[in-house]
């Protein structure tokens, strides 16, 4: 007899920045979540196909097909609502808003009323980003150098992971003490208080930046569903309308009761010995943290 899977429901799942085709996305556990959680309504907020990536050669697999139609899947087996924001990364949708297929609905803006009553504006909120708004090259060469540190985050992580650590978000740390980007987040925040308002609601959710939050600005819940490059999060609504900034792990853990082997199969690969590379990569990032 089939084991039946594990499901958790949620009454809406926000999810943002997924970025199909680039090289760091995680796309096996973003559609380990989407396997395994249903949903009335499903809100994909921008930058869930990354057009950027694939216009440099990005990498289109078979697992980030898998995630088109485990969405379709939903909209026909399960009845969910689909709403697809673009986003900076996919706007070449712009040229064809809105449009509506059934249960699919691709916009640039949506007001989400939430089961407390709450009245929610979710956008990707690239608009409050005045590099993306007034200089495209400018956006794209930021995209290349995140891309780049990326890239060395991986070989870091794999001698990381060779010497038994665990995972470290380089680029996370440079943010955190980086008073430039510090800044830039803090700018991008305090636009949101009037723009909600002035589309009368109370409540706004947004991505873009890769930073997932739950808190207020000044009378608006501003809720940031984070990304699927580093983040691993989503924004979940349950049936009596509380929001909620869900890690994947924690989503594993509240399937499960436990992270344990779930989490491994998805995330580890075996130790691939570095024995030529050791002594370079010692020296190289010997000053970063252990």
């Amino acid at each position: 007899m089939k084991t039946k899977k594990p499901v958790l429901r949620f009454k809406t799942l926000i999810l943002s920045d997924v970025h199909l085709g680039a090289p760091d996305c995680q796309i096996h556990k973003v559609n380990y979540l989407l396997k395994h959680s249903h949903c009335d309504r499903l809100i994909l907020n921008g930058d869930i196909i990354d057009g950027w990536s694939l216009g440099r050669k990005g990498g289109w697999t078979k697992d980030h097909t898998r995630f088109i139609r485990l969405i379709l899947k939903k909209i026909e087996k399960k009845g969910t609502e689909v709403i697809y924001l673009r986003g900076n990364h996919d706007d070449i949708l712009d040229r064809f808003l809105p449009l509506s297929f059934g249960k699919l609905r691709v916009v640039d803006q949506f007001i989400h009323e939430s089961g407390s009553g709450r009245r929610y504006m979710v956008v990707h909120g690239d608009l409050f980003d005045a590099v993306t708004q007034n200089s495209k090259l400018l956006a794209v060469i930021g995209d290349i150098g995140y891309q780049s540190l990326l890239k060395i985050n991986r070989l870091y992580n794999r001698y990381r992971h060779w010497r038994g650590k665990e995972y470290f978000s380089l680029s996370k740390a440079i943010k955190a003490k980086t008073k430039t980007v510090v800044n830039y987040i803090s700018k991008f925040e305090q636009q949101v208080e009037g723009f909600t308002q002035k589309h009368g609601c109370t409540g706004f959710i947004c991505g873009h930046i890769h930073t997932p939050d739950d808190k207020m600005i000044g009378s608006v819940h501003y809720l940031n569903s984070g990304d699927w490059v580093e983040s691993n999060t989503a924004l979940v609504e349950f049936d009596d309308g509380c929001m909620q900034v869900m890690t994947f792990s924690e989503f594993l853990v509240q399937l499960h009761g436990d992270t344990g082997p779930h989490l491994r199969e998805l995330t580890e690969k075996p130790a691939t010995p570095l024995p030529a590379q050791a002594p370079f990569l010692q020296t190289a990032f010997a000053a970063l943290p252990e």
